[in-house]
């Protein structure tokens, strides 16, 4: 099976680099870039009545690209309807300036989760058993308001100084389907996919209890469960190989953790857990809060 084009064969391949210096954006004024992605980047800025928030724009080099605008869009549209939790991000407007699509949030002093596992920062070292019932938290709000996340990874996870979570970028979210279907794209990042979705089967939310999963195992025991360097070779492992144990690689983490974390990631969504809220309260008994 090729799966070369597991990424969309529509996603957008033009120059991605930051497109643009501190200043005057509308009524905003960008201070500093604080991240770029594949489909935008994030400033700090602050506003005619000096409040400071986050902009996140579309890059300059996609404002014609259709298919680029309409997942920044959607993001948008569907961030502005499930806000309103305190562990997903806040929405404040969305809209245009001179062509190019932008999105203001909350400002949260923060840092990714996928940084905080990379220098092994303390806040996460204390605060891990909160920051993974928090990240339950987060999916199962985003299911319980009718969506599936379908980009759910470290990346996509703020943590603030005092271990607050907020969920970030929902532009390739979609609604959430009464049974599993077959999506006409299938967009995501490989290493958190489920089986089903690197096959172009079929699916349903449990996609994203699968990627719950995958990040789980990867902040407790600081690898994937299913390496590889394509979506075929990360398949193949899925199919073929058991992942180890993760009390194989951190001692620490209670056995009860440990068969609750290797349930999320089976290889059969019918042997997951069938939602978030099952989820939540197994793993809030594991952890002991």
């Amino acid at each position: 099976m090729d799966l070369s084009s597991i990424m969309d064969s529509e996603e957008p391949q033009d120059d991605l680099r930051p497109t643009g210096k501190p200043g005057g954006f509308g009524r905003f004024y960008l201070q500093e870039l604080v991240n770029s992605g594949g489909m935008a980047e994030i400033w700090v800025a602050t506003d005619t009545e000096k409040q400071t928030v986050a902009v996140r724009r579309l890059h300059r080099a996609l404002r014609f690209n259709l298919l680029a605008r309409r997942r920044f869009l959607s993001g948008c549209k569907i961030l502005s309807q499930i806000h309103n939790h305190e562990r997903v991000i806040g929405y404040i407007e969305h809209g245009k300036i001179d062509m190019i699509p932008y999105l203001v949030m909350d400002y949260v002093e923060s840092s990714n989760l996928k940084l905080l596992m990379a220098r092994n920062d303390s806040v996460l070292a204390e605060n891990v058993a909160q920051i993974l019932i928090d990240m339950a938290l987060a999916l199962e709000h985003v299911h319980d308001s009718g969506f599936m996340h379908l980009d759910f990874k470290p990346e996509n996870i703020l943590i603030t100084r005092n271990a607050g979570l907020r969920l970030i970028d929902f532009d390739l979210a979609q609604k959430k389907p009464d049974r599993p279907k077959k999506m006409s794209r299938n967009p995501g990042t490989p290493a958190y996919m489920s089986p089903e979705q690197l096959r172009r089967e079929e699916f349903d939310h449990r996609v994203d209890i699968f990627a719950f999963g995958v990040a789980a195992y990867e902040v407790l025991t600081s690898q994937k469960p299913f390496a590889g360097d394509t979506p075929q070779s990360i398949l193949n492992q899925q199919l073929d190989e058991h992942p180890v144990p993760p009390r194989q690689l951190n001692g620490n983490i209670p056995k009860a953790l440990e068969k609750i974390i290797l349930k999320y990631i089976r290889r059969d969504p019918d042997k997951r857990y069938p939602n978030m809220s099952i989820l939540v309260r197994d793993l809030e008994s594991a952890l002991y809060i």
